[in-house]
């Protein structure tokens, strides 16, 4: 649409209300997209005879976990600056699959024991439930409140840095972080979705619906692998 082109590379926040409106509905468009495509993938994947060959290769030692630790941070790298392409919509996309299939093999050990080990048939889907819940409420918070908070990033990256220590501490010594540490990172996740469904307020330029919805799509996924852990440890 003329109106549409006309503001592609403005700020959503002073956009027209139209390409405003076009470019969240994108976004959240994209973002689910992004969340059915990784469900089908890791469904695949757990149902694949290659799911326990691949699950031992990941969990081979402390070692091989920590490099498939920096092999998934490059790959979202990656993948992030592709899906921020200003010139190449297929660049956009394939950033965001390339993540996505990323999030489906770096979860697959986790979800593996869950889906095999923990008796209860239900622990992830209600994991998914309540991260859908805690999604919602806090993308209602930002939308009714329409507040800025690009103010987390300085504590959102600080956590974050501090999380990617413990983890790798925790690695080389063989000790779990147990649930505490899974109970505040779902806080951090939750800033995150906070954080991100701001800038798609206010600081996003539309046209990167597809950058935007892997944002999103990064931080749920966070938020439900802590879920998902808190569950487990407490089964």
């Amino acid at each position: 649409m003329a109106w549409e082109t006309a503001a592609e590379g403005m700020i959503a926040a002073e956009a027209p209300a139209s390409a405003r409106i076009a470019f969240i509905r994108k976004t959240y468009l994209h973002l689910g997209g992004a969340v059915l495509a990784f469900i089908a993938v890791e469904a695949a994947l757990l149902k694949s005879p290659l799911a326990q060959p691949l699950v031992q290769t990941l969990l081979g030692g402390r070692m091989s976990w920590l490099i498939v630790l920096g092999a998934f941070m490059l790959v979202g790298w990656v993948a992030e600056r592709w899906a921020r392409s200003t010139t190449s919509p297929a660049m956009q996309y394939l950033g965001l699959g390339l993540y996505v299939v990323a999030e489906a093999i770096i979860m697959l050990p986790l979800l593996y024991v869950a889906a095999y080990y923990t008796r209860d048939p239900n622990i992830i889907p209600t994991a998914g439930v309540l991260t859908g819940l805690v999604f919602a409420g806090l993308t209602g918070t930002v939308f009714l409140t329409r507040r800025d908070f690009s103010w987390l990033r300085p504590a959102l990256t600080i956590a974050g840095f501090a999380a990617l220590g413990l983890i790798v501490v925790s690695l080389l010594f063989g000790f779990s972080l147990g649930t505490l540490f899974a109970a505040v990172m779902v806080v951090v996740a939750a800033g995150y979705i906070l954080y991100y469904t701001s800038n798609v307020l206010h600081h996003y330029p539309v046209g990167s619906h597809v950058a935007a919805a892997l944002a999103l799509f990064s931080a749920v996924a966070l938020l439900f692998w802590y879920i998902l852990r808190i569950l487990m440890h407490r089964r």
